[in-house]
């Protein structure tokens, strides 16, 4: 049996639209299995246990890239990372699914090749590389060619995601972006990613507060978002390093500079009175990305 771990991520980290993302240590683990014959998927809902299914999808194109012919196949997996909440769950099973597959086929397939696999279906490359690489990434797309960096954090993180319990899918918080923007929304979301990363490097941490911000896309996207804004305006009021929409939404990140025990309770005692029920999880930097574990590592 092979045994993957991916962790959560959060795409554009404000500014960083589509090339930014982190990974975070909340896990969905996956077990694959060949068999005889046939397709067995477990923990996932029936609707999604069939052959489109996004882990098979991808193990499947990544078995057709490596010429292997797949008898039968047996996934089972845990999840821990919330669905259709803009934390990289669609990413994981993308992630996941090569790395089973290659494993399956002894491949060997090298992280950068599952990268082009893997941005290839996901279609952008700001989840899949933190999920594969951990840590922070910027990462971009030409032509077939996959480019990433990580990006140097010279002090620690925490962070605080504020997760609530409705769903927003990728596509609707597509539909809402604009075809065309203003040259100066580029200029300023340009101007801030690259004091964030600069930042980040440095670890000048307060400077996040101004890095964080951005034009193009949170301003639409919230207003899907109950409370999206008075969110950001409260969490700024208790003092925290940069507060930003995780990817798509609605899920909504906070970075502070330590724990920071006030924090979580003032922002738990804000969200109850949204009519919208929320849950506060505190999360660190996951640096490892995905992982192949043995059969003792994974209880």
């Amino acid at each position: 049996m092979i045994i993957v771990r991916v962790p959560a991520t959060s795409a554009n980290i404000g500014p960083g639209f589509d090339c930014l993302g982190l990974a975070l240590n909340l896990y969905n683990t996956f077990y694959f299995e060949e068999t005889e014959d046939g397709l067995i998927i477990e923990g996932c809902e029936p609707s999604l246990s069939n052959e489109n299914n996004l882990i098979y999808i991808s193990m499947k194109k990544c078995f057709k890239r490596l010429g292997y012919e797949i008898k039968g196949i047996k996934i089972k997996v845990e999840h821990n990372i919330p669905i259709s909440r803009g934390l990289g769950s669609s990413a994981s099973c993308i992630v996941a699914g090569i790395i089973g597959a290659s494993e399956i086929a002894k491949a060997g397939l090298s992280k950068e090749e599952i990268l082009e696999i893997a941005t290839e279906i996901e279609g952008h490359p700001d989840n899949v590389a933190p999920a594969l690489f951990g840590g922070i990434t910027v990462a971009l797309q030409e032509g077939n060619q996959v480019y990433y960096s990580k990006v140097n954090i010279a002090k620690p993180l925490k962070f605080y995601a504020l997760v609530p319990d409705f769903k927003l899918s990728t596509q609707q918080s597509r539909e809402v972006l604009p075809k065309q923007i203003n040259f100066k929304d580029g200029v300023f979301n340009v101007s801030r990613v690259a004091l964030l990363i600069s930042a980040l490097n440095n670890g000048e941490l307060e400077l996040l507060k101004t890095a964080c911000a951005d034009k193009l896309h949170e301003s639409y996207r919230g207003v899907l978002i109950e409370g999206f804004q008075s969110i950001k305006e409260k969490c700024k009021e208790l003092n925290c390093k940069g507060v930003f929409l995780s990817g798509a939404g609605p899920t909504v990140i906070v970075l502070t500079e330590d724990s920071n025990e006030k924090f979580y309770i003032e922002i738990s005692k804000f969200l109850k009175e949204l009519d919208s029920n929320w849950e506060v999880k505190t999360l660190n930097i996951d640096f490892t990305g995905a992982k192949i574990l043995k059969d003792d590592t994974c209880n």
